[in-house]
């Protein structure tokens, strides 16, 4: 009797220690950009989603100028997250520390200051920020390494005491893993990692996805998701290139792809998440349906429900 107890408290064991943790799947508001707060709530967790990425409510990136997030509706926001059983997985912000003018990185600071306030109101794990581009001369580009880095690990520490982590996408010329290693080889800030968009290394600079987790898998803290195919090229429509204008104002290293449905195109999304569960990664999977910088793409009502359901159909394949 004694043995076959211990044989069962070993099978329990075995099985607590190999089940893989519950996917946490977020979408980003990119996909709805005529969506409010009440909409995104409302829709996102009947479609699947534990949570969400703020990028944009009603058409306004600025999340510090969206009325429905003043400081006097805070309260009410954390009580309809709660009422929803959902949750805000982070905020994506446009900070960036690439500015010439040492008045802008101050600005920044200050910004990234308010999103903090924002992000604790509402429960946030993250704030995004970019790297955005750099500079080809050799010296110039050390320079500017060196200044994202200092202003990444500024920001971490007004976040030290929020829980909030600080996370660079790669994004930009930043989609390339070594520009990455390079920054975050300067930075020692336990509240300063990386946003690994699994796409843009992949589609935009030809690494591989072991490659690049190799690379910078240790700093990688939330992951953005999307598919995509090769098209030959072609003339943007004007509704095409005047959110393509948008995107560029606020963020220099913004590059066009052809996307498609998640699981539609040439994005090897179970490799990825093959790779992702086998190093124990634990954070957040969020849809990037980029429908507000590419408003031909399908409405949210179409894409968003479908990445819930793909993505845990291929973490049950992988397990």
């Amino acid at each position: 009797m004694l043995l076959f107890s211990l044989l069962l408290d070993l099978i329990f064991v075995e099985t607590v220690v190999t089940q893989p943790a519950p996917l946490q799947v977020a979408f980003s508001t990119l996909a709805c950009p005529t969506w409010n707060w009440h909409d995104v709530v409302a829709h996102g967790s009947q479609y699947g989603f534990e949570g969400v990425e703020i990028r944009q409510l009603s058409g306004e990136t600025n999340l510090l100028k969206v009325p429905e997030l003043d400081r006097a509706y805070w309260l009410d926001r954390r009580h309809e997250l709660d009422a929803a059983r959902f949750r805000v997985a982070g905020l994506a912000s446009s900070i960036r520390f690439d500015h010439d003018d040492p008045a802008q990185i101050d600005e920044q600071l200050e910004i990234g200051r308010a999103y903090l306030d924002l992000g604790m109101a509402l429960g946030a794990e993250f704030i995004r920020v970019f790297g955005d581009l750099l500079p080809t001369e050799p010296a110039a580009r050390e320079k500017k390494i060196a200044q994202i880095a200092e202003g990444l690990s500024l920001l971490g520490d007004l976040a030290s005491d929020s829980g909030i982590q600080i996370l660079l996408e790669t994004h930009g010329d930043f989609s390339a893993s070594a520009p990455c290693v390079e920054l975050m080889s300067r930075i020692s800030h336990p509240n300063v990692g990386l946003v690994w968009d699994t796409h843009h290394p992949w589609r935009f600079f030809g690494e591989s996805l072991e490659e690049t987790w190799d690379a910078i898998g240790s700093w990688v803290r939330h992951t953005h998701w999307k598919d995509s195919i090769l098209l030959p090229e072609r003339q943007l429509t004007e509704a095409q290139q005047a959110a393509a204008e948008s995107a560029g104002m606020l963020m220099a290293g913004h590059r066009h792809a052809d996307y498609v449905l998640f699981r539609g195109g040439e994005f090897p999304a179970a490799e990825c998440l093959k790779i992702l569960l086998e190093s124990q990664y634990s954070g957040w999977h969020s849809l990037e349906w980029e429908k507000m910088w590419h408003p031909e793409l399908l409405d949210p009502q179409v894409a968003l429900p479908l990445f819930p359901i793909k993505l845990r159909e291929l973490a049950t394949h992988i397990s």
